[in-house]
């Protein structure tokens, strides 16, 4: 799907002129004195900004994931590149979205803080995707379509040629959120940005990567697209220590597959213990490293786990989600002390 990004992008955006810092405008030569930008001398490294586009993090990603460095933008976990979408392509009180439903909340809360109006559509019952009726939902106003696989909160991958159905046929931004993809077995969308110029894919160093507390989000596009968020984020989004610290995790990559293996293996022996609790009515299939539980009864068993000390997601309020619980696969003594706890209830 082409898509005419000038048409797409808020206007005032489009003619946006970026805050430039003195950092930028050196790049490519080499300086030993830095007196540009109002710092203190003392207290080096941490008395000077960061890189404001985090180049030597990109570039370790680009070798990790498979893209170039100029088609990877990096926030302040994947938040803030969620609201950049609203940001740089919805007019607010005038555009809108659409997104499936039940998924991740940020999507919607991001749409109400722009003053632009979400759209949400029901998933089926089994949650796979229905590419046709999402795409009814949009009309000359919408701007994006949101997709999350493996979805929040129930777990599956939604299907890839209903995916590829909305990428064609819808002519704005498809946002696919793999945040969970590194637990599936599915080929990320990130991989095909030059087959799909419409499509904005999003990852994480919270989940995989154990680093939820650095607070780093990626999103994955074409250089254009990359290029416009670049221009609205704040210069200095992306603070020395998450860096730093990036940087340091993915220098043992052999560690993070690690925490992989270990997480799916104790997928494999949770489902299953799980499923024999009497309180279990049914679990959900799942590629990811939560799964969703519909339990004999949500409040009461999500109350009982809290004066336990046990915090799991209680998803009763949620569409499609009536009566179910959301639960992260733990290490195996978070796992054991879970339903220890669950197999007293009564």
């Amino acid at each position: 799907m082409k898509i005419d990004l000038e048409k797409l992008t808020r206007p005032n955006i489009w003619r946006l002129t970026p805050y430039s810092c003195a950092r930028d405008e050196y790049k490519g030569k080499e300086a030993r004195v830095f007196l540009d930008a109002n710092e203190n001398p003392f207290n080096g490294p941490f008395n000077r900004y960061p890189d404001p586009l985090q180049r030597d993090v990109k570039m370790r990603l680009s070798q990790i994931k498979g893209v170039k460095p100029e088609q990877i933008f990096l926030g302040n976990g994947s938040d803030e590149a969620i609201d950049l979408v609203y940001r740089v392509f919805c007019r607010p009180g005038i555009d809108n979205v659409v997104a499936i439903a039940p998924t991740y909340g940020m999507y919607k809360v991001c749409a109400d803080i722009n003053d632009v109006e979400y759209r949400p559509v029901a998933l089926n019952e089994d949650f796979s995707l229905d590419a046709e009726r999402l795409l009814a939902a949009c009309d000359s106003n919408t701007k994006a379509v949101w997709l999350c696989t493996p979805n929040n909160p129930v777990g599956n991958c939604l299907q890839g040629e209903e995916i590829k159905k909305v990428i064609d046929g819808f002519p704005g931004i498809v946002v696919i959120d793999e945040a969970y993809g590194d637990f599936a077995k599915t080929i990320p969308f990130r991989n095909q940005l030059d087959k799909y110029p419409n499509i904005l894919v999003l990852n994480t160093m919270s989940k995989a990567w154990g680093s939820a507390a650095i607070r780093l989000g990626m999103a994955f596009a074409n250089e254009p697209i990359i290029e416009l968020m670049n221009r609205v984020k704040y210069p200095y989004n992306v603070n020395l220590l998450t860096q730093r610290q990036a940087l340091e995790v993915m220098a043992d990559l052999g560690k993070v597959n690690d925490w992989l293996r270990m997480i799916l293996c104790e997928r494999e022996k949770m489902l299953p213990a799980f499923a024999e609790l009497p309180i279990c009515k049914k679990i959900y299939p799942t590629d990811a490293n939560f799964f969703l539980a519909q339990v004999t009864d949500a409040n009461g068993i999500y109350k009982y786990l809290i004066d336990c000390g046990i915090v799991v997601r209680n998803r009763n309020s949620v569409q499609l989600c009536e009566g179910c619980l959301r639960i992260t696969i733990g290490s195996p003594q978070e796992n054991n002390e879970l339903l220890k706890a669950l197999r007293q209830y009564k």
